[in-house]
């Protein structure tokens, strides 16, 4: 299995994280002394014992307070993503993972296993280890791909412990706790597994940003490739957004994970853009245009992110800095696309007559109104019309320069962010340069007011549902069983251990399936019969050699090997499964082509989370009831000497 982050590594982000589960902590503690204050204040009647309680309540209340905008400061950190590049960018909004508490499943496992399968819970430990190992791993998970592929297989192996271990009718007594991200408070106990299901899958989501802003930090090396990697993690909030009904916490809802979900398409629209400025010609006119186009989509959707977060239901627990930066990365875009516009209209040479026809075509959509002055061939052609309109342009980003900086500069935790007021002050200044340096002394005309530039994007991003077969994992407890029938929802009568001897007609029973093998029928009067063998058992060892995952032909080659001595086989009837009505009903489902087909993918011993097992996983309510039928039908007659009935 793989291996988290050495927690001990003192690299930034690891300290980072480290800081953040301590005040984490420490919240959880400050809420837990707020609840017994809360609760003494209700229950006492006494005057001064009242008023000692709300002066320890004011306490609490105010270092909750401090504690809570100190996490908020840490999550609002970038600098810990960005490297020694030279160039610079305007920093990504990383979601940090979501803080867990070790568990000890040791204990609790063995004891199901003992009751409920039958099995020495001890013989299981080296299972149930690399399980909590493999969970203690995703706690530290590197902020790369390996990463990824750690939490997404903890995340598919949780299918197979809610399959094996947790019953729908009973509890097992483990609790997994998480500490909810927005706000930060302490999340209890979601008692189902599918809230542990949840809270994974939004962590993969959150170290998954965190990995594309360490990526994007770098941009100049940054594949072409790389922002697509940020899409699936959309994809993965909206499908929580989607499946999840009974959000454990508030920043599972529907409304908190539609903002998540908008505030990553938003990022990635952002890199879309960052690559284009690198691969684009910079004194192609239709290149500049499209710059603009591009930037104007870029505030398009980050305005559409600052609109839900500022909603009544999202906007008092998402992060103040969050909501500032949205914000002000919305005006700074808007001023960029002025910006393309005027170097597209000053900087490159007027349209010739053959160049002339594209560039009507391509600057008719460019404005959401027409700008005002002459006509259309007039303004490409005529460098001084030209420039006016460029000026016009420079005139509005300089505006929306300067109100990007202010509204940055209303956030405390903002203004200690060295590398966005690095950005802003930059492009601040680069605009103001080339305002002068188009502007004239004898300029005696009042510059207009440019038109908004119609919002454009050449690669508009599509998200995608997370895949969740992508990393193959095995059943950690597949020792147990196929789990077509070895499940928690499943309950057996104690196996039975059955001695038969050969008789005239052979052993009195037929087989169907495998993994594990089926009797199908028993000949009244039979060998089998008078041992109390019934139909719907399941044979589960043949001689002492486990056969739960055999196939039928080796269990039908284990009787046949048999001497005068007979055969000692150990069954289990299914509760509920037993008679001759449910034999005929896993016929009939055993003779159906899906029937088949849920077996084989079902009974596949060597890769089980396989693309329909993970299918499952879609669902967020208890999985529904799988086939228990075998993939093929065949007696144990058409394999005996001469056809006799066995």
């Amino acid at each position: 299995s793989q291996q988290g982050c050495d927690p001990f590594a003192q690299t930034q982000r690891s300290k980072l994280q480290h800081r953040r589960a301590r005040i984490n902590q420490q919240i959880n503690k400050e809420m837990r002394m707020r609840a017994g204050a809360e609760n003494l204040f209700r229950a006492t009647s006494n005057h001064k014992v009242k008023e000692t309680v709300a002066l320890e309540l004011s306490y609490v209340n105010s270092n909750l307070q401090l504690l809570k905008e100190e996490l908020e400061e840490l999550n609002s950190s970038v600098d810990v993503y960005q490297n020694d590049s030279e160039s610079i960018s305007v920093p990504m909004i990383p979601l940090g993972l979501k803080e867990t508490k070790e568990l000890d499943l040791l204990g609790p496992l063995k004891d199901l296993i003992s009751e409920h399968y039958g099995e020495e819970g001890i013989l299981f430990e080296k299972e149930i280890k690399e399980f909590m190992e493999l969970r203690q791993a995703m706690r530290t998970p590197s902020r790369n791909e390996a990463g990824l592929e750690l939490l997404m297989e903890y995340y598919n192996q949780l299918y197979f412990l809610d399959s094996r271990f947790f019953p729908p009718t009973k509890s097992l007594g483990v609790f997994f706790h998480w500490l909810v991200q927005l706000p930060p408070s302490h999340l209890g106990h979601p008692r189902c597994l599918m809230c542990q299901l949840g809270c994974q899958l939004f962590s993969s989501s959150s170290v998954g940003g965190e990995t594309f802003v360490v990526q994007k930090s770098d941009l100049p090396a940054y594949k072409p490739r790389g922002y697509q990697e940020l899409l699936p993690l959309a994809g993965a909030f909206n499908y929580l957004k989607e499946n999840f009904s009974n959000a454990p916490s508030l920043d599972m809802s529907a409304a908190s994970l539609n903002m998540l979900v908008r505030l990553m398409v938003a990022q990635v629209q952002e890199c879309v853009f960052e690559k284009m400025t690198l691969l684009r010609a910079q004194h192609d006119f239709l290149a500049r245009l499209q710059l603009a186009q591009e930037a104007a989509r870029v505030e398009d959707v980050y305005s559409l992110v600052h609109q839900t977060m500022t909603q009544a239901h999202v906007k008092d627990y998402v992060p103040f800095s969050w909501t500032t930066m949205v914000h002000v990365k919305s005006e700074h875009f808007k001023a960029l696309s002025h910006y393309f516009a005027a170097i597209a209209l000053c900087d490159c040479p007027a349209a010739s007559d053959a160049e002339l026809p594209e560039q009507e075509k391509a600057f008719i959509q460019f404005h959401v109104t027409m700008p005002e002055g002459p006509s259309l061939p007039i303004l490409l052609q005529d460098p001084e019309e030209r420039r006016k309109l460029g000026k016009a342009h420079l005139k509005k980003a300089i505006m929306k320069h300067e109100e990007a900086m202010r509204i940055h500069g209303l956030c405390k935790i903002l203004r200690k962010m060295d590398i966005l007021q690095e950005v802003l002050s930059f492009a601040h200044k680069r605009s103001l340069s080339k305002y002068s340096e188009i502007d004239h002394e004898e300029d005696f005309f009042e510059t207009g007011d440019a038109p908004d530039i119609h919002p454009k994007t050449h690669q508009k991003p599509e998200i995608k549902s997370p895949n969740f077969s992508q990393v193959k994992v095995t059943d950690l407890f597949h020792r147990l069983g196929p789990l077509s029938v070895f499940s928690a929802k499943n309950k057996w009568y104690p196996a039975r251990r059955v001695h038969l001897m050969r008789g005239e007609n052979g052993f009195g029973f037929t087989l169907r399936g495998d993994s594990p093998v089926l009797i199908a029928g028993v000949i009244p009067g039979g060998c089998a019969a008078e041992a109390g063998l019934k139909e719907g058992d399941y044979i589960i060892s043949v001689n002492g050699k486990d056969c739960k995952w055999s196939k039928h032909a080796e269990v039908v080659q284990l009787l046949k090997s048999t001497g005068e001595e007979g055969v000692e086989i150990s069954v289990i009837t299914l509760q509920g499964s037993e008679g001759s009505k449910t034999a005929d009903k896993k016929a009939a489902a055993m003779s159906s082509g899906s029937g088949m087909l849920k077996s084989n993918k079902e009974n596949s011993r060597k890769s089980l989370m396989n693309s329909k097992s993970a299918s499952t996983l879609l669902v967020w309510s208890k999985k529904s009831k799988r086939s228990k039928k075998s993939t093929y039908s065949v007696p144990f007659t058409a394999v005996g000497d001469n056809d006799a009935m066995y």
